[in-house]
């Protein structure tokens, strides 16, 4: 990823193309759910047709086995475009069906969930994601959150599960999109969450919730400032030591280095 925000569009909007690009750190076109039927077509035409910076951009695709998956394939083929994002990932032979591509996994049934590591796995697979709503679709469920606005548990084991599946083997992990667009505080909330724990980014629906995931995203001064005094005073320290009341080990250090970086 080349920064923790990535924005989706719809790929059947090219006007938008150009503006989502310059929102965001990464543009996901959407083939998928942003899409009607009627519109898939057109959509395909348009990933050609309006190119953007490939490093910078990820394809949704329909999930493998659909009719729409192999004619997304083939448009994206026409591109200069390499990575793309499996919709509803349920298993290894999802993504061998998608691997001439660098494949973005999008664990959002309980199927996809379940399997996640062996997903995660795949050769060709360079990141994972989840996703709440599709997820609790596939269980026949009625809502993903409380009605406070927080995740309901299975939704959480979801996300913990995709999380861990991702670093166990190496990849990206993405965190799903914030859906009430009005709800900045929800929004900030779960993306702090998601750097704490791990993520290395959030998808987003709308410009303006870019710069809430990128501020989320970055460490504080006061979090730097204690992150380059405690590498400096391990230079003078062999194993473990206390620094300002608290235990310093090696686990600790690698958390201060991902502060700074």
């Amino acid at each position: 990823m080349n920064g923790p925000a990535l924005l989706f569009c719809p790929a059947d909007r090219p006007d938008r193309y150009a503006k989502a690009a310059a929102a965001a750190d990464t543009v996901i076109l959407d083939l998928e759910d942003a899409v009607a039927s009627a519109d898939k077509a057109r959509a395909r035409e348009a990933l050609a047709a309006t190119p953007l910076d490939p490093d910078r951009t990820i394809v949704r695709l329909n999930p493998a086995g659909s009719a729409a998956h192999a004619l997304d394939v083939a448009a994206v083929r026409a591109t200069g475009y390499s990575r793309v994002m499996l919709a509803k990932a349920e298993s290894a032979d999802d993504i061998a069906a998608t691997s001439a591509f660098e494949v973005v996994a999008l664990c959002e049934t309980a199927r996809g969930v379940v399997r996640a590591a062996e997903i995660a796995a795949h050769p060709a697979t360079v990141g994972l994601m989840w996703g709440a709503e599709d997820l609790i679709a596939s269980m026949n469920g009625r809502s993903s959150r409380f009605p406070d606005g927080r995740y309901r548990d299975v939704a959480r084991a979801a996300r913990a599960a995709v999380l861990l599946a991702a670093h166990a083997h190496g990849r990206a992990a993405i965190d799903a999109v914030h859906l009430d667009i009005a709800d900045i505080d929800g929004l900030r909330a779960e993306c702090e969450d998601a750097a704490a724990s791990g993520f290395t980014a959030t998808a987003c629906i709308h410009p303006t919730q870019v710069a809430v995931i990128r501020a989320a995203y970055a460490s504080t001064e006061e979090e730097r400032a204690w992150a380059r005094a405690v590498l400096e005073e391990a230079e003078h320290q062999p194993g473990v030591f206390r620094f300002r009341g608290r235990m310093i080990d090696e686990p600790v250090l690698r958390q201060a280095r991902e502060m700074l970086r």
